[in-house]
């Protein structure tokens, strides 16, 4: 018995192309491989390698025509070309069929690209009749909007390693799904979700068989990179955070040892950039002490790189923990301040408070790692001016800012707040959708401290050997980096001039309609000086 793996492709303005080795479909497959060694497994990544192309914008999302008008040259770029990431529909149906499997399982992640799941099933079922199930973290906070397309026939919800094993166990007598946990599938022509019940234990999983995945496929900085799982769950309760709806309540470490081991073995394997994908890697601290220590004296100084671009919590992290780091091999630090608000942050229910922010980029810039920090703008329960407070720390510290634009998670508890989500809705879960407006602010507003972030970025940039420096120094060290940058001189001193910001196109400049200057100038007031990343101050 022949079991497809695929991950399918995804259609946005941009794709985060460095993070697409398809983890999860490499720990199903290595679960099936342990209980049901007769089946044979194969993953078929048809989002990464395939290139990109230009298509339509979806009618849902042409609102945004008006704030991406252009393809712009400059620093400030936001978006404009909707494009298709991946393999056509056509090829993945018809090289599925080549593969003649008895079962394909398509990876729904993100619901914003839950219409690729169902065109991938649409295609494969028009040239074979084969049993097609759905999993992830969309199908998990969503399970009927996949299971009723009439080309999926199973979902699986939550963790999937022991329910896909239990129901290939079942496969061959084609009943009994009702005891399957976790299971969706169709009866009488009603769709039936079984009870969710307890994954096997994250230590007892085999590791990711990344077998069908050539190591020089996923590169960081032209370096084979491996994901790395230490945990799954969450000992927090982030309101704005769907990852309870798919690993459940718990939050369950692996050994410090047995992850060293695995670092070992995928070293052997090629890689030499471990991305650290869950976000608590220090929440035990005494473990996370001692992996650390074994990573600095387990390799030759410089031939490996560590990484958590997912983004790490700042609870657990203190001098030492950020000093053996750096000792290991990490160089950057990615954490969220989301929101500098304690009122913002206590109804979101999130634990993370200002000053242990502050606290640990300070002993991180002091450790010489380099920090990007990310806040959410358009937090439903926040206001423009406590957006702007957030954007004024984040200015004023050695950090890069990662500007993320809320969207509303299916399946997080802060969802509960808004109607049931029509299809549309899932469509516009993405951060570039700006699809969230209150009474607090509109899409203008959003779109307007998005774009500032960005030109605060730019200014950041610079490198100079003045502790302090004026707005206008600044710019002068910009406009002679590279043609590029010239064009982003050009157009703040026409946005302060005459206050209005402008696109850089081939046909020169057009003026953006949806940008805020007065917003701007607002925040840019209240600002006050901007620290570089390496924390030269240039007064604005």
């Amino acid at each position: 018995m022949k079991l497809l793996l695929i991950q399918p492709p995804i259609q946005d303005f941009y794709d985060t192309d460095i993070r697409l080795q398809p983890m999860g479909l490499a720990y199903l497959k290595a679960a099936v491989k342990k209980h049901c060694p007769g089946i044979e497994v194969i993953i078929k990544d048809y989002h990464q390698g395939y290139g990109r192309r230009t298509i339509p914008l979806p009618a849902e999302l042409s609102y945004l025509k008006e704030y991406f008008p252009c393809h712009d040259l400059s620093p400030f770029s936001t978006f404009h070309h909707y494009y298709h990431f991946g393999a056509d529909f056509d090829l993945i149906g018809s090289e599925v069929a080549g593969e003649k499997p008895d079962i394909v399982g398509i990876s729904a992640l993100f619901s914003p690209y839950y219409r690729e799941v169902l065109a991938c099933a649409d295609k494969i079922k028009k040239r074979m009749d084969v049993p097609i199930i759905a999993g992830g973290s969309h199908v998990s906070a969503a399970p009927l909007s996949i299971l009723q397309d009439s080309n999926v026939d199973f979902v699986i919800r939550g963790e999937g390693e022991r329910p896909l094993v239990e129901w290939i166990k079942t496969f061959e007598h084609g009943s009994g799904w009702q005891k399957v946990p976790n299971l969706g599938f169709k009866k009488d022509g009603k769709m039936i979700l079984n009870p969710l019940e307890e994954n096997d234990h994250f230590n007892e999983l085999p590791w990711p068989d990344l077998s069908d995945l050539p190591p020089d496929r996923y590169a960081f900085k032209r370096k084979p990179l491996c994901f790395i799982a230490t945990s799954r769950g969450c000992p927090h309760g982030c309101s704005f955070c769907s990852v309870k709806t798919t690993f459940g309540r718990g939050f369950r470490q692996r050994p410090a040892d047995d992850i060293l081991s695995e670092i070992k073995e995928r070293y052997e394997q090629g890689y030499r950039v471990f991305d650290f994908e869950d976000d608590n890697l220090s929440f035990d601290r005494d473990s996370a002490r001692h992996m650390l220590k074994c990573l600095t004296g387990g390799f030759q100084p410089g031939t490996v790189h560590f990484t958590a671009m997912n983004g790490l919590s700042y609870l657990s992290l203190d001098k030492e923990m950020l000093g053996l780091m750096k000792q290991a091999g990490f160089t950057d630090l990615n954490i969220a301040l989301v929101s500098a608000s304690q009122r913002v942050m206590s109804e979101l229910g999130r634990p993370h408070s200002l000053e242990k922010y502050n606290a640990v980029v300070e002993e991180a810039y002091l450790s010489g790692l380099n920090i990007t920090s990310y806040q959410i703008l358009g937090l439903p329960n926040e206001t423009i001016d406590e957006m702007i407070d957030t954007l004024t720390i984040l200015c004023r510290q050695p950090v890069l800012i990662g500007a993320s634009i809320f969207y509303l998670t299916p399946g997080c508890e802060l969802a509960n707040q808004f109607p049931d989500p029509a299809e549309s809705d899932y469509l516009k879960a993405r951060s570039t959708a700006m699809a969230i407006e209150t009474d607090q602010f509109g899409r203008e507003d959003i779109y307007t401290l998005f774009i500032m972030a960005r030109i605060v970025n730019f200014i950041k940039g610079i490198e100079s050997f003045d502790q302090k420096i004026t707005l206008h120094h600044a710019l002068e060290i910009l406009k002679k980096i590279d043609k590029r940058s010239s064009l982003g001189i050009d157009i703040l001193k026409k946005l302060f001039q005459e206050q209005n910001l402008y696109a850089a196109t081939r046909q020169g400049f057009k003026p953006l309609p949806r940008f805020k200057s007065s917003l701007f100038f607002k925040a840019w007031e209240r600002i006050g000086f901007i620290t570089t990343r390496k924390g030269n101050r240039v007064e604005i």
